[in-house]
């Protein structure tokens, strides 16, 4: 009967302690599990960013998917204008911006003492002369107007363009500072109207023709296979005037705006821009 006893003690015991232990077990494993999930997943962040309409914004959104597996909201703000996304940018309203060229940007920082840096130049949009009344640049006429942007740096690149076209000729050395003043040879007599950016589409009707920033071209619905000239690629204009992610200076090293540079760099981006743009809009990287 004692060893009867002994025995159920013993088995009872062990019964006792494989609970326990199963009891240890499971606790470990349910309690450390979500902790290390949700270690590793990155903090939710909203990153607010101002764009042109077309293509910027539309860009944007395209890699939204993107910055969502990192669990980053982006949400794109649009402007129609070249001064309030810069303004909006320094007053700390927008994490970034994705509307203009370095030129413009480095412009306007010394005009209006911003401090804003590019962070990385994503796309160009080639300059083009635009046909208005007339459709074809032989048929210009002494004292036609030209509708050109009235900004300082995309002015310049318009005036280069018209004497790549062979309609003026412009001071050599006045680079991408040209002004109407630096026109040294205009055989036609032409008549330069400057005009805000997102104006000159608009004026077409009543010039002869308008040299249009490639955004506000295809805000127009215009695309570069309507321009009558273009920007080469290779030039010196395509390269300077990349479009590009502005950011307060010194950020540009931020966590979250470096994933923003990594989906507007990614295949993903590439291939969203020759598709949809078809030539109107070109990566640069």
């Amino acid at each position: 009967m004692k060893k009867q006893l002994k025995i159920l003690v013993a088995l009872t015991l062990i019964a006792l302690l494989s609970l326990g232990l199963m009891g240890c077990g499971n606790t470990a494993n349910s309690g450390s599990t979500p902790a290390a999930a949700e270690n590793t997943k990155p903090a939710a962040v909203t990153l607010k960013v101002g764009a042109s309409p077309t293509p910027h914004a539309e860009i944007l959104n395209a890699i939204k998917p993107l910055l969502a597996e990192k669990n980053i909201t982006l949400e794109v703000v649009e402007f129609d204008d070249y001064v309030l996304p810069n303004t909006a940018l320094e007053n700390k309203e927008l994490d970034a911006n994705y509307f203009q060229h370095l030129p413009y940007l480095e412009d306007f920082n010394a005009k209006n003492g911003t401090k804003l840096s590019s962070a990385v130049a994503v796309h160009y949009e080639p300059m083009g002369i635009y046909p208005g009344q007339l459709k074809t640049l032989e048929e210009i006429q002494d004292g036609a107007t030209i509708a050109v942007p009235n900004d300082a740096t995309n002015e310049a690149r318009a005036l280069l363009l018209l004497e790549q076209a062979g309609l003026i000729k412009v001071r050599e050395d006045a680079g991408l500072q040209a002004t109407i003043l630096d026109i040294t040879e205009n055989p036609k007599n032409i008549k330069i109207q400057e005009l805000e950016a997102a104006q000159v589409s608009r004026a077409l009707p009543d010039v002869a023709f308008g040299v249009i920033n490639g955004n506000y071209a295809l805000l127009a619905e215009l695309t570069a296979a309507d321009a009558l000239m273009t920007e080469d690629k290779d030039s010196i204009a395509a390269q300077t005037f990349g479009n590009i992610l502005a950011v307060r200076t010194g950020e540009e090293s931020n966590e979250n705006i470096k994933a923003l540079v990594e989906a507007l760099t990614s295949e993903t981006c590439k291939k969203f821009i020759e598709d949809t743009y078809k030539g109107s809009v070109i990566p640069l990287f």
